[in-house]
């Protein structure tokens, strides 16, 4: 009788664990997190097995390098170095954009500025202006946050807006997203940037020019109708003698109803 219990209790371990292990596995940017834990938790009540962590976008890839996981969620197009590491991996790898993100600059909530130019946020970003006075705010030192270097939100925001340019040497990194949120809340002189859909009101977002002349604000309007300047594709790889496996999770998330926790969790749908 002993045995027969074990034996039982060993089949319903196995049965319990056996969804986990032929779940597909999704990793990398903090960006994509919220959007891709969503979408597995709606493919989920359809029968569909997915795990979601996050890391950064580096992480991710650097993970569908090494086989560890089956997409790649990432929040900036693949460097070079890393196509050709793949390459010569004999990797083949597809990408997917899953929907597009605004990036919001913010403030603490009690810092009278409202709005900044590109090259404005390229000089505090690089270590040029460092004190809100210079800008029309306060007499008050400017304090830098920003995602560490295996983020894509990092590197996308380095590209676009500071123009590849370096980072100021004190520039404090964060590892997340929500880390960002909560410096800037708890740091009056504090400036940092974050994914459309983290934003919310502990934080102060400010509107952007990229000409200098007409402000708008980070918002899912200003960011369809191509206003607001600081937009970039969340992306999926993958590689392609995978894609039986995970084209179907991927469909679903280009689906209407994918789509549709696209804009609920606030980042903007591709269709």
């Amino acid at each position: 009788m002993k045995n027969i219990r074990e034996i039982a209790l060993i089949i319903a371990l196995v049965v319990a664990i056996t969804p986990f292990l032929n779940a597909q596995k999704i990793k990398g940017s903090d960006s994509v997190l919220p959007l891709s834990q969503k979408e597995a938790e709606a493919y989920g009540k359809k029968g569909g097995k997915v795990t979601v962590t996050g890391g950064g976008s580096g992480v991710g890839i650097a993970a569908l390098m090494d086989g560890s996981t089956d997409i790649a969620q990432s929040s900036r197009k693949m460097k070079f170095g890393e196509k050709a590491k793949l390459q010569k991996a004999g990797k083949k790898i597809k990408e997917v954009t899953v929907a597009y993100d605004a990036l919001a600059v913010v403030v603490n909530n009690s810092n009278k500025v409202n709005q900044l130019s590109r090259q404005q946020l390229e000089d505090i970003f690089t270590g040029k202006i460092t004190n809100w006075k210079q800008v029309g705010g306060a007499n008050m030192k400017i304090i830098v946050y920003s995602r560490e270097t295996s983020s894509g939100t990092y590197e996308f925001f380095k590209e676009l807006v500071l123009k590849n340019k370096n980072y100021m040497s004190s520039v404090l990194s964060m590892p997340a997203t929500g880390a960002i949120i909560q410096s800037v809340k708890q740091t009056k002189g504090a400036i940092g940037y974050v994914g459309l859909a983290y934003l919310n009101k502990e934080v102060k977002s400010i509107k952007v020019s990229f000409d200098g002349k007409k402000y708008f604000a980070p918002s899912l309007a200003n960011s369809k109708n191509k206003t607001y300047p600081i937009v970039r594709p969340l992306l999926y790889f993958y590689e392609l003698k995978n894609e039986k496996k995970v084209k179907p999770f991927i469909d679903f998330v280009l689906s209407q109803q994918g789509q549709a926790i696209v804009s609920k969790v606030g980042y903007i749908p591709v269709k």
